[in-house]
């Protein structure tokens, strides 16, 4: 059988570590988990085990058929499709049983296209209530950063302002076949938007978000120029802000942010439109 890895996968091959992934799921009585890039099927065992049907969503054709194969379609649904094409709110329209509550996740999310996963899901928030993630350690290092340090950034404020992050536990690439070069981190993000409860309009502010950290060697201030803020109203959000005009955007927290946000909307709703819109990365 050819076992040759396709598309950059590393298989996880630590059973401690996937005990530990189901575990970070919390109680899966009566729950469905969408397990993205399920690979082998070494962590879909496990919730299939715990959890009340796993959907199991799988690029690689060739291992989508093993898994069917290997496990009960009355307890797993086997889905050959790219994640980012995957609508997590359509899930309960394939199933026998509609779900108790939100979905959960769980995944190793292939390197190369982490980002755009994690942005898949934040627009899915509505129907997630948490996830299980395995990441390359520096990406991690970025998505639970904290304002001032050097790995606080874009990534860190779009996928905490959709709920809150927390770093649970490192693997070696022991841990994986083939090994990795890297190290993976696993983290679990609970989703619970902070638009409303912040006052900011969901894309507008990310837009702003992204022009903020657009250059991350000039100021806060130079980058809200370079958006197309007016920059009198710019300077005087970040007075009425109580930011320094020399701050730079890794050193402000949420909080912040949503308040300039505010302010600079306040004097004139029309610039929300000026504002860039690069991915996070």
């Amino acid at each position: 059988m050819n076992s040759r890895p396709k598309l950059g996968q590393n298989f996880l091959i630590d059973a401690q570590a996937v005990e530990r992934v189901a575990a970070a799921l919390g109680d899966l009585k009566g729950r469905t988990v969408v397990e993205i890039g399920p690979g082998r099927g070494a962590i879909t065992g496990v919730l299939a085990a715990r959890a009340s049907h796993v959907v199991a969503v799988e690029f690689d054709r060739e291992l989508a058929s093993r898994l069917r194969e290997q496990f009960p379609s009355a307890r797993v649904t086997v889905v050959q499709q790219d994640v980012l094409d995957f609508d997590f709110s359509a899930v309960d329209k394939g199933l026998s049983s509609a779900p108790a509550g939100k979905l959960c996740v769980a995944g190793n999310l292939p390197y190369y296209i982490t980002s755009p996963i994690l942005l898949k899901l934040a627009a899915s928030h509505a129907a997630l209530d948490l996830a299980v993630l395995m990441v390359q350690r520096e990406v991690a290092d970025r998505i639970v950063a904290q304002p001032g340090s050097r790995d606080y950034g874009l990534l860190s404020v779009t996928v905490q302002m959709y709920g809150p992050v927390e770093r649970l536990f490192t693997l070696s690439p022991r841990a994986f076949s083939p090994p990795p070069e890297v190290h993976s981190t696993v983290f679990r993000w609970r989703f619970a938007p902070r638009f409303d409860e912040l006052g900011v309009m969901e894309d507008t502010f990310l837009r702003f978000v992204r022009s903020a950290f657009a250059q991350k060697r000039k100021t806060l201030a130079n980058n809200l120029r370079a958006a197309g803020f007016d920059t009198k109203a710019a300077t005087a959000a970040l007075t009425a802000a109580d930011v320094s005009p020399q701050a730079r955007a890794e050193t402000l927290p949420l909080e912040t942010f949503a308040a300039l946000w505010r302010f600079l909307q306040a004097v004139d709703p029309g610039l929300s439109t000026q504002t860039g819109t690069s991915s996070a990365r």
